[in-house]
């Protein structure tokens, strides 16, 4: 552990969850491959009639760079959908669905079974011991909470019983009457880690962030006022803006406060 700026009082602690207490990139890399056979096997079980009348290239490959122009599409007509990773995943496909001469209701029907496959596959994965163990004990002297910008599902990873709060970036259900929804933004914004802080009753300087990018998870934290832990060990989040208050070199060096 090193350390750039005295710590001071810590009531509470919030942790990033990909490639801070799992190494996410492999998990990612896999389901991309998955994600292409799926679609692959999908469009190929269609009738040869059905085929004929797609616009397919020859051996088309359905992976990031196919999807991409459908995701810039989405956003550009809802902005706010950058900050919901569920919601601008489903739009992609619809709009490429479309694109591909599907009718309105199969490229509905077809991108909400993609949707499903995906998130079925985004928390197939295991967390490690480690991790574990150091919830479990941290749990036991601070409230701690979870501020992810991505969609993984504590729940299926055995994690969620650690965390006093949850969030996700993006729309979340009315929480007031008259409401249809509301947007929680991605960090760097500070809307999760001011919403941490206003439902644990503490100030901002007494929540301790944690993460591994640069951008979203510290110089995010450190604008919302709060105390911030680096955590680069994977290698894969963006470089510092502002220097954290400390860095880890595993995650489990937390248990040292």
């Amino acid at each position: 552990m090193q350390i750039y700026r005295r710590l001071t009082e810590i009531k509470a602690i919030s942790f990033d969850l990909d490639d801070t207490l799992y190494n996410n990139r492999p998990v990612m890399l896999a389901i991309e491959k998955k994600m292409v056979q799926y679609f692959t096997e999908k469009f190929a079980m269609l009738s040869l009639e059905s085929v004929s009348e797609l616009r397919l290239k020859p051996k088309q490959v359905f992976n990031r760079r196919f999807w991409a122009p459908y995701r810039q599409q989405a956003i550009s007509v809802t902005p706010e959908l950058t900050h919901d990773v569920v919601r601008v995943r489903y739009e992609t496909y619809r709009l490429g669905f479309l694109a591909l001469q599907l009718s309105v209701e199969e490229s509905i029907k077809a991108a909400q079974a993609g949707l499903d496959y995906f998130i079925s596959l985004r928390s197939d994965f295991t967390v490690p011991k480690a991790s574990h163990e150091l919830l479990a004990n941290l749990s036991k002297k601070f409230p701690l909470v979870a501020i992810s910008n991505g969609n993984v599902d504590t729940k299926a990873l055995g994690i969620e019983h650690y965390f006093t709060h949850i969030y996700h970036a993006g729309f979340q259900a009315a929480s007031t009457q008259g409401e249809s929804e509301y947007l929680l933004r991605q960090k760097p914004a500070t809307d999760m880690f001011t919403l941490v802080c206003q439902q644990l009753v503490i100030r901002p300087e007494q929540l301790l962030h944690v993460g591994d990018c640069g951008f979203a998870d510290i110089y995010g934290a450190l604008n919302a006022g709060c105390q911030a832990a680096w955590l680069p060990q994977y290698g894969v989040g963006k470089k510092l803006r502002q220097i954290p208050h400390i860095e880890l070199a595993h995650v489990t060096e937390l248990s040292e406060l």
